[in-house]
């Protein structure tokens, strides 16, 4: 269960609406519940009562009570979840990085953009592994590793090589498919330095369960230190979505004939 409000900017919304759901949930039972014991005692049979209590067919009042009623919930619910969606989803604002995920079986790429995502020049990009869970300690470290700087606005920009994935993070409280030649977008401010646990939320073959992912927020200065090892390793461009899932070769922009940027010509850059 959720349990700290300022992991992002919008991990406290989505807890006050989730605690507001549960809230108005817990009442409404308690009510329905309240009233079906008075009906039990109040309306049970006595000893001397013989034959069936009067019969009625319908009541106008209490018909319509039972339906204008719920619709008011609901329509009081449906507020509040389209405000907050509303705003979880809003990528109106200037980000000040974005990050390409690409979703493939069993395993996840990271392709750190340049600032606005349209100059290639600073791109690189990190290679992810399938988990290997067979008991063995220390297994995590294996995983692919995304790195975001702490109070910095992300975009994320969701591919996926070969079918529907879903890049989820349970401590930012947010998760959202990965779907082939699709892009899905999201921002979020992480606010809390630290190592927290990303997994696949979609059923996505024999192996999903192994498809894992660390995430680190870490300081703009370390943040910049994890870029400037990767292009040192000669890690620079992007790999893009049309790879293979078994055939990622190392360097080259796009790494495939053309160097089009995971799937070709989009709003994250032109071909070149």
């Amino acid at each position: 269960m959720p349990s700290t409000k300022d992991t992002t900017n919008q991990t406290g919304r989505i807890m006050e609406l989730w605690n507001g759901s549960w809230i108005a949930a817990l009442a409404v039972g308690a009510l329905v519940w309240g009233l079906l014991l008075w009906c039990i005692v109040a309306y049970r049979r006595r000893r001397d009562e013989t034959g069936y209590p009067a019969q009625i067919r319908y009541n106008i009042p209490l018909e319509i009570l039972y339906t204008v009623v719920p619709l008011m919930m609901v329509s009081v619910l449906f507020y509040f979840t389209a405000r907050d969606q509303s705003e979880i989803n809003s990528i109106t604002a200037k980000p000040d990085i974005t990050i390409n995920v690409v979703g493939k079986q069993w395993a996840w790429d990271f392709n750190y953009l340049g600032p606005d995502a349209k100059d290639p020049a600073d791109d690189v990009y990190e290679v992810g592994l399938q988990g290997q869970l067979d008991g063995t300690p220390g297994a995590e470290a294996g995983l692919p590793t995304l790195y975001l700087p702490v109070n910095q606005r992300v975009e994320f920009v969701l591919t996926a090589r070969d079918v529907i994935h879903s890049f989820w993070v349970p401590a930012f409280l947010y998760k959202m498919d990965v779907i082939p030649g699709i892009e899905n977008r999201f921002q979020v401010v992480p606010q809390r330095e630290g190592l927290y646990k990303g997994k696949c939320a979609e059923l996505c073959g024999e192996y999903h369960s192994e498809m894992l992912f660390n995430v680190r927020v870490v300081s703009a200065e370390e943040y910049q230190q994890h870029l400037a090892d990767l292009k040192a390793k000669g890690q620079t461009g992007t790999l893009d979505a049309n790879l293979g899932r078994s055939d990622t070769p190392e360097g080259g922009r796009g790494a495939i004939p053309g160097g089009g940027r995971n799937g070709g010509a989009n709003d994250l850059g032109s071909n070149s």
